[in-house]
């Protein structure tokens, strides 16, 4: 657990503080929509990286070059659950130090998902309404702050499967024997 706890604040650090530290640079002129999110994905999936370390450590050295998947798998997760928790504070201080409206800028994407998918004229125009609703719930930081703590699992599920399922076999990456 302590390694969780440990790895996870680690990560939650590399995720949380570009991402403030990029909105005090460049305030209200932060990236939104693509690029934010490239931005933002790229972060995580760095920060995420720890993961591999985390699971190899103990499967070296306290585990005698072994780990099942299972446990290295959850291991990772929690991890993952750990950075998620703290960048929410992380973002909600880039949401106030550069003014975006996240909320408000999403509002248009399902309109224009509808109608790249070819959607009938009368599901496009119940669009804008379902969109101003999210941006209405978002608006509440009782909303936005659980939406906010799960952003990091769609890449934190998959950063810890590979190494989960990598490092169960013990002849990749095997320990070195010392010196």
């Amino acid at each position: 657990m302590q390694r969780i706890l440990n790895n996870g604040v680690i990560t939650g650090l590399i995720v949380g503080i570009p991402v403030i530290l990029l909105a005090l640079a460049l305030g209200e002129a932060y990236p939104s929509g693509a690029p934010g999110m490239a931005i933002g994905y790229t972060t995580m999936l760095a920060a995420l990286s720890i993961i591999f370390h985390a699971i190899k450590c103990p499967r070296d050295v306290v585990n005698g070059g072994v780990i099942k998947f299972l446990p290295a798998f959850l291991m990772g997760l929690g991890i993952s659950a750990v950075a998620g928790v703290l960048y929410v504070p992380a973002r909600e201080a880039t949401l106030a130090i550069s003014s975006m409206d996240f909320g408000g800028m999403y509002a248009g994407y399902p309109v224009e998902a509808a109608r790249a998918c070819g959607a009938g004229e009368t599901e496009i125009a119940a669009e804008p309404a379902r969109a101003q609703d999210f941006a209405k719930m978002y608006a509440n930081p009782l909303f936005r702050m659980p939406i906010t703590s799960v952003e990091v699992l769609p890449a934190g599920i998959p950063v810890s499967l590979t190494p989960a399922l990598l490092l169960r076999n013990s002849r990749i990456m095997p320990a070195r024997a010392a010196a």
